[in-house]
């Protein structure tokens, strides 16, 4: 899987695309700037919708198909007493609802804020397409230092014994037992 960053000559706006083999690419992939525009507009109103209502951080997120958007989300951490509340898992709960699948692919992601390591994993195993964030890490960090995500991208690079939240191989073969049983039922049923 590649991923790529360009520009779509949005100001502000940039990309991530998530093609794989024998998916779209960024330039495959038909662009609409007017819609993108929208799309980001409205994220970018979600985040300020976060923001007013105490919600949470000030992020928002709009997942759009075929034309329409099929999720949205803001960032609900405060409200929900949950750090994984982001903008974009939220809206990617939504699309996955709203379209009764847990594919998101042919779809794109618009986010008020370029994703943290975390949504970027959520977006990968959605199968999204591509991803459009307008302020970058940089932007976020030299306004507030608190949401500085450089520390968890700094940590994933490290092998999982030197993290500075470690993690250690514990009861496998009983944990195993279960993936076995899957594994037998799945193989089964195809």
């Amino acid at each position: 899987m590649t991923v790529s960053v360009a520009s779509f000559g949005l100001v502000g706006l940039g990309v991530i695309s998530l093609a794989g083999e024998g998916r779209a690419t960024e330039i495959e992939k038909p662009f609409n700037r007017e819609r993108a525009t929208q799309w980001m507009r409205r994220a970018i109103e979600l985040s300020r919708k976060a923001m007013e209502l105490g919600d949470g951080f000030p992020f928002g997120s709009v997942i759009a198909k075929e034309g329409e958007i099929v999720g949205e989300g803001w960032n609900r951490s405060w409200v929900n007493r949950d750090p994984s509340a982001h903008a974009e898992i939220e809206a990617i709960r939504d699309a996955c609802k709203r379209l009764d699948t847990l594919s998101l692919e042919g779809c794109d992601v618009y986010a008020s804020a370029q994703p943290c390591p975390m949504c970027i994993a959520a977006i990968y195993w959605a199968g999204a397409d591509r991803i459009f964030f307008g302020n970058n890490d940089r932007d976020i960090a030299a306004l507030d230092p608190n949401l500085d995500a450089t520390f968890i991208y700094q940590a994933l690079t490290k092998p999982a014994e030197r993290r500075p939240v470690t993690e250690r191989e514990l009861l496998r073969e009983e944990a195993m037992e279960v993936f076995r049983d899957y594994a037998a039922i799945k193989k089964q049923s195809t």
